[in-house]
Order: C-alpha cells, then sequence, then structure tokens
C-alpha cells in the first residue's frame, strides 16, 4: 500500500489525481502514490474540491478534517487527514 506517514495532527499520504473520469475511486498505486480517479474537471479546483470529499466520505470523517497539504496545481498531490493516525488511515483505505 502506499506509504501513509505520522504526523502531529494526524497522517499524510500522496496522490495521483486523473480527472475527469467515468467515476471515483482508487484505481491503483503508482510508485508510492494512491492514483485516484475523480469525475470533476481539474479547472477552477472542482479537481481538488471533489478529491477532498472523496476522502472525507470513505475515511468517514468531516471535510474539514481533509486538506491538500501540497499540490494544490499539479496531478500529484499530498493530502492531510486530521484527527486520523496513519494506522487507522491505512484500515479505512483498505478494501
Amino acid at each position: 500500500m502506499a506509504e501513509i506517514h505520522d504526523i502531529a495532527s494526524g497522517a499524510t499520504f500522496a496522490v495521483k489525481v486523473h480527472p475527469r473520469a467515468s467515476k471515483n475511486a482508487i484505481t491503483g498505486e503508482v510508485g508510492d502514490a494512491l492514483k485516484i480517479s475523480l469525475t470533476a474537471p481539474p479547472a477552477d479546483g472542482k479537481a481538488n474540491q471533489a478529491c477532498i470529499e472523496f476522502f472525507a466520505k470513505l475515511l468517514k470523517v468531516p471535510r474539514s478534517s481533509i486538506t491538500i497539504a501540497a499540490g494544490q496545481t499539479s496531478r500529484n498531490k499530498v493530502i492531510r487527514v486530521a484527527g486520523l493516525s496513519a494506522e487507522e488511515v491505512r484500515r479505512r483505505l483498505a478494501p
């Protein structure tokens, strides 16, 4: 599984986003990052919003707990999850 790191306020992990896909889903791994498909287009921050909403729903946390720590304008992003340990994030992302 992709690397998930503990930080003081929660956990972080890398993702590679594929916008304008047919559905929102985790589709695999690329290096040490999760590969995710999102239906939203990359324009006007819509893919970033969709990414936050996707992980909030998947990890069962409020949207305010999910932030994009790096990669606002890139397909490669670092997601920060407040309030969950790396182990708990791994458990909730497992199929």
